[in-house]
């Protein structure tokens, strides 16, 4: 079924390859519903959640296109989920109401890839842009981390500060930091994962943690959340959330593809530059967004952190079959894994050191073209000074092809671009954002 002696692979190897994929990835569980909490979601309901999407995204491209690519609810935009469209809202859209523009934004990314029209977007826009939008996502991930655990205060007059070192939480972050960085330097597969682990066992013995449990049988309180694209649709265009689906959508299309991508060279199961059976691997994070968002969690995408299990001999969907079945059993540890999110010191570090991965997308812009530049240094500044993914994506695409257009280049911007500057515009000027 997985072809294993076509892709010069064994049994043994895939299935070692998916547990070192699930452990470099299984943070998310804890992370998730940490972020999504701030937004009101109820832990049970994002931890059962996180693990449906992943399940459904990780075995759709294990049975479907047989690539070892393992697919989850995305950092980045679970924080731009939470602090974007709710938290920023001031009370106006709710996260029942949010999770109404993920589906529809899901529906979207599902018909994308079912057509040409996702290679066309992902061509039409700019790569300084899209790296840029990476950056942007890596520091704004990584304050969140720094505010989580009071490493970073609030301040009246400067907006933050340095918190208090001698603080027991403090501490304990700073430990966990520098326990996963020294373990992610030594090459070790799964050194967030273990970071964590450590931190929790020292969290443990000076009475910052607390176990209420162990194992439980998972339930989702709220059910189904959303389900008719209808009433989704309504909720979409009634709070004007229009560029808030267009974001998730870009986000989720730059990000998934290029670590499709990125992960198929590595396991050299590319065709020269083409992805064989790209359909069926785009469609796994799509409809894994859909069904997600249904059970109440945020966009899913494909995780670089694959690339730890074919680092070890993962070529084939056994591998990311394996993880899926290692998430199903997670799926029934939800109270202790509800204590450790109760510890903001656990998942800070996560958040970042995730930040630093992510902003090392800015050695591929252009610097030394200021017209390239400057639209994707708005797009990194505006992320985390506006705590708005969505903002920042805005301001880089409405400035970039107004430099292009002075200097007479016109023609070098491609027509979408043109079309999201106007809407973005519009939706800057005159709708909530």
């Amino acid at each position: 079924m997985f072809r294993l002696q076509e892709h010069g692979t064994t049994v043994k190897t895939e299935v070692v390859a998916g547990i070192t994929t699930f452990l470099t990835m299984v943070y998310i569980v804890i992370v998730n519903p940490v972020i999504l909490a701030d937004a009101g979601v109820p832990f049970d309901q994002v931890f059962l959640a996180t693990i449906i999407a992943a399940v459904v995204g990780t075995l759709w491209m294990s049975l479907f296109a047989n690539y070892p690519i393992a697919i989850a609810p995305g950092m980045g935009l679970n924080a731009f989920f939470t602090y974007t469209v709710v938290i920023s809202s001031n009370g106006q859209i709710d996260y029942l109401t949010a999770f109404s523009a993920v589906f529809i934004a899901g529906l979207i990314f599902v018909l994308l890839s079912l057509t040409s029209l996702r290679e066309k977007l992902i061509i039409s826009i700019p790569s300084n842009l899209k790296h840029g939008i990476t950056a942007g996502i890596g520091l704004f991930i990584s304050f969140i981390g720094l505010r989580m655990s009071t490493i970073v205060e609030a301040h009246e007059t400067n907006l933050v500060k340095l918190g208090d070192l001698s603080s027991p939480a403090v501490m304990l972050t700073l430990f966990g930091l520098l326990v996963t960085l020294i373990l992610m330097v030594r090459n070790v597969y799964g050194a967030i994962f273990y970071g964590m682990v450590a931190t929790g066992v020292v969290a443990f013995f000076t009475k910052q943690l607390t176990f209420n449990g162990f194992f439980e049988v998972p339930s989702l309180p709220e059910g189904i959340l959303v389900w008719n694209p209808v009433a989704a649709f309504t909720d979409v265009i009634q709070f004007g959330m229009l560029g808030i689906v267009v974001s998730f959508v870009l986000v989720t299309l730059f990000d998934t593809t290029g670590t499709m991508v990125g992960v198929a060279k590595q396991a050299g199961l590319m065709k020269g530059e083409r992805l064989p059976r790209a359909r069926q691997a785009l469609l796994a994070d799509s409809v894994a967004t859909t069904v997600g968002s249904m059970f109440g969690t945020s966009p899913t995408t494909a995780y670089i952190e694959s690339s730890t299990g074919v680092a070890v001999g993962g070529r084939t969907g056994l591998t990311t079959l394996t993880v899926g079945i290692l998430f199903i059993v997670a799926a029934f540890f939800g109270p202790f894994v509800a204590s450790l999110s109760n510890v903001a010191a656990i998942t800070a570090p996560a958040l970042i050191i995730i930040g630093s991965l992510m902003i090392g997308a800015v050695k591929h812009i252009d610097w030394d073209s200021f017209d390239e530049a400057f639209p994707a240094f708005i797009v990194i500044l505006a992320m985390p000074l506006t705590s708005s993914i969505a903002t920042g994506i805005e301001l880089g695409f409405i400035i970039y092809p107004i430099l292009k257009v002075v200097q007479g280049r016109f023609r070098e911007v491609h027509p979408l671009l043109y079309i999201f500057a106007v809407l973005f515009l519009f939706q800057l000027i005159y709708l909530p954002h």
